[in-house]
């Protein structure tokens, strides 16, 4: 019995390092006008989407791309503490000409989920 359990002890801690190791570390900040997007013209996606800059967004292949998406801490003074602990899931809709490498322009819904909007830009960690 005690050999099962440090098995499945041995499993859930490699199971947990496998995934911190898979994420990617990036960047968000929020929109709020969702259509037209780059992927689906007019058609309304809802509301926990995404748009990604040019190094992500690969031509348009990135359409229909599924992350997920948790708040590690600030990228300026304004609020201290941004993060609300939860992460969130969202598809990518649309492209961010303006967005540098591995930052996600998330709908203000989504990012609402991992920080308070009054942060405007925060450090996160991603993984498809």
């Amino acid at each position: 019995m005690a050999i099962a359990r440090s098995i499945i002890l041995v499993f859930l801690v490699t199971a947990s390092l496998i995934s911190v190791a898979s994420a990617i570390a990036g960047t968000a900040t929020f929109y709020t006008v969702y259509v037209p997007s780059a992927c689906y013209g007019n058609q309304d996606q809802g509301v926990m989407i995404a748009a990604v800059g040019e190094s992500m967004w690969n031509n348009g292949a990135a359409c229909g791309t599924t992350y997920t998406i948790r708040c590690t801490g600030r990228t300026n003074q304004g609020v201290l503490q941004p993060c609300t602990g939860s992460s969130v899931t969202v598809r990518v809709v649309d492209r961010c000409a303006g967005c540098q490498a591995n930052q996600f322009d998330l709908s203000q819904e989504a990012f609402t989920v991992i920080a308070n909007p009054d942060a405007g830009r925060i450090n996160i960690d991603y993984a498809q």
